[in-house]
């Protein structure tokens, strides 16, 4: 069987109680690997390796719910969402990134984010989109 460098880091921090990168990258060379630090730090990083109690483990990354929020028509072409304070800008930077077509643009401050829709035709669509993705 052919593993992957993923496999094998995964493999030898199950086996061996490993507390630094040194003592890492010494058992990845012992299998034919030689690893720079960087090279290792992005790896683990990766494959959400982190050090508990003292030893590299593999964490199952969590997903935290988004926060709640409420949405508002401010016509002719604008959407309001009030979310939690200290989410907005989150929220803005993700609906920036899904490209929903029809938002010109996001502006978002502490607790509410600005939809712009390029045309009031757009506003119930957008508006539903928005919904599905931030709920």
């Amino acid at each position: 069987m052919n593993r992957t460098l993923d496999e094998i880091i995964l493999n030898v921090i199950e086996k061996h109680a490993l507390s630094d990168q040194d003592a890492l990258r010494a058992a990845l060379l012992k299998q034919g690997h030689n690893l720079t630090q960087p090279t290792l730090s992005r790896h683990l990083k990766k494959l959400n390796v982190q050090k508990i109690e003292g030893r590299y483990q593999h964490v199952e990354p969590t997903h935290s719910p988004l926060p709640t929020f409420s949405m508002s028509d401010a016509p002719p072409n604008l959407l309001v969402v009030h979310t939690e304070p200290g989410f907005a800008n989150a929220l803005a930077i993700k609906l920036d990134q899904l490209q929903i077509q029809g938002i010109a643009g996001t502006i978002a401050g502490d607790d509410t984010i600005f939809v712009a829709v390029h045309n009031q035709r757009h506003l119930a669509a957008v508006k539903t989109a928005v919904s599905a993705a931030l709920g």
